[in-house]
């Protein structure tokens, strides 16, 4: 591997994303139509005359329409095949304001063989689709998947924003069939990306996934954002990028089939786990609050996770493939049933992690389950990390970093990379601290050092947290985190921190966790 800089693999990255603001694009003067439940579908469409479905809106809408849907329950699918331009506008469905338009599966049957959304946006650019409940949609069959909002092919400047998507269902959850999603970006066009997407501002809960995720990107998608999203009370992975995922089946091969140079920042992921998932061994835990497997150049950040089964976690299920250049930052992850943040291959037959960036974290009591995961897994076949800057605080098992491969059953892959300069502490105090490395269990800090060749510079000691109860990770003023950081450039710390404060004091120095204190 080459001796590059971490911190500059990662420069293509942040020039896109400083670049890429992907501001909605100005409404053009286009029609405005209304839908309501009591219209009619051979109506004018206006405000006095309104049509009954979406459905009958969607086959009328071009470039710069908006359409308005009053409050009520619309029980039926729709399908978004025009799509807006840059010329002429977007193309915006959106409940009345005011109102709350209900897009309901209830009673309906979903499709076999095909994956179906209430919402389905097909190849098209320049949509949105903005503050509708949209729910309901059940099955129990393997062959059939449903959706809340389906989005596939290719396509740009796509916004799908404020709605709430609940109890999409599959009662038969089982792998590789028996399967939902809340919200599927499909991208299989091999050509073509879907580029330039805003996920922001939506709930996602109560959803029965089988082997899938709460809100998914998948294969051909690029200069992406996902945004202040809540997802919370579902039975399988919260935020997902993924690469590998996709093939062309006309040349058999992946083509360019990752989530890539994008960002998810600023979500609440909560109480998503997988018990009672019945597409997972019984007492499984497998549901990430967020999972980046096989995505490159992604920013995780400012992310709040808490009751996942496992908070953050940067890995590759394909042989030989790799999630690549990623930085989460500025995250807190708490209360974990497994691992706060896990990287790497799960078994020697996956891929891997490589290049990760992983600074100025607040992982607070994770593992809860006592499984042996630690704060900080390192799984298989991982190289050029780098972790620093991170506040752990392990609870009273006290496992804080745990690289539990040994180094014949990983070879080629005997030093992570990089871990240094974080602060370290577990319930019953510093004494009760303890790490696992290639296999080996440490007790104490010299030790683990000497083996790992890492964390010479990081502190053991008590952070001062604000409060273990609430919890407030705040550190206090007199911490010893303040100020002691390892000073990083702005492109790779953040300008911000978790709460948006500056991340950097006036005289320049960077506090370790996820908080900076003025």
């Amino acid at each position: 591997m080459k001796s590059t800089s971490p911190w500059k693999l990662n420069t293509v990255l942040f020039a896109l994303l400083a670049a890429g603001s992907w501001t909605a694009p100005a409404i053009a003067a286009g029609h405005v139509y209304y839908v309501a439940t009591g219209g009619n579908d051979s109506a004018a469409g206006s405000q006095n005359a309104p049509w009954k479905t979406i459905g009958r809106a969607a086959r009328a809408v071009m470039p710069g329409d908006t359409v308005y849907v009053r409050g009520g329950t619309y029980k039926e699918t729709i399908d978004v095949n025009q799509s807006g331009s840059a010329a002429g506008g977007p193309i915006v469905f959106a409940s009345y304001p005011g109102e709350t338009a209900v897009v309901s599966g209830a009673g309906l049957t979903v499709p076999s063989n095909v994956m179906r959304g209430l919402w389905n946006l097909n190849n098209v650019s320049y949509v949105t689709v903005r503050g509708f409940e949209v729910g309901n949609y059940t099955t129990s069959s393997t062959s059939s998947t449903p959706v809340g909002i389906y989005l596939n092919g290719g396509g740009t400047q796509v916004q799908i924003l404020d709605n709430h998507i609940h109890d999409i269902v599959n009662r038969i959850e089982r792998c590789p069939n028996g399967n939902a999603f809340g919200i599927e970006v499909y991208a299989n066009d091999p050509v073509h990306s879907i580029n330039n997407l805003s996920i922001s501002g939506n709930q996602l809960d109560h959803l029965k996934l089988g082997c899938s995720e709460s809100l998914s990107l998948t294969g051909n998608v690029e200069q992406w954002s996902i945004t202040s999203n809540s997802v919370h009370d579902n039975d399988n992975i919260g935020i997902a990028a993924l690469g590998y995922e996709v093939m062309d089946t006309a040349s058999g091969s992946h083509f360019q089939s990752q989530a890539r140079d994008g960002s998810i920042s600023g979500n609440t992921v909560y109480n998503v786990n997988s018990t009672g998932n019945t597409a997972y061994p019984a007492n499984g835990h497998s549901a990430d609050g967020i999972y980046v497997e096989g995505g490159t150049r992604i920013v995780v950040e400012r992310n709040l996770v808490q009751k996942a089964d496992i908070g953050i976690e940067l890995a590759s299920e394909t042989q030989g493939k790799f999630t690549s250049q990623v930085t989460a930052r500025n995250n807190l992850v708490m209360y974990s049933n497994v691992a706060g943040i896990s990287i790497g291959g799960a078994d020697t037959d996956n891929g891997g992690t490589q290049n990760a960036t992983i600074v100025n974290n607040t992982l607070f009591r994770n593992d809860t389950l006592n499984t042996g995961s630690g704060e900080f897994q390192i799984q298989y076949h991982v190289a050029g990390t780098v972790f620093e800057n991170n506040l752990l605080y392990a609870n009273s098992n006290g496992l804080l970093v745990n690289f539990w491969t040994s180094a014949t059953a990983n070879p080629g892959y005997p030093n992570p990379g990089t871990i240094d300069h974080n602060l370290y502490f577990a319930d019953g105090g510093a004494d009760n601290a303890n790490w696992m490395w290639l296999g080996n269990a440490y007790t104490s800090q010299a030790d683990y050092s000497a083996a790992s060749r890492s964390d010479a510079a990081t502190l053991l000691a008590d952070p001062q947290l604000l409060s273990l109860t609430k919890p407030d990770l705040h550190a206090s003023s007199t911490s010893p985190a303040r100020g002691v950081g390892l000073v990083l450039p702005s492109s790779v710390a953040g300008t911000v921190d978790y709460a948006g404060q500056p991340r950097f004091t006036s005289s320049g120095a960077i506090d370790i966790g996820a908080y900076q204190q003025p």
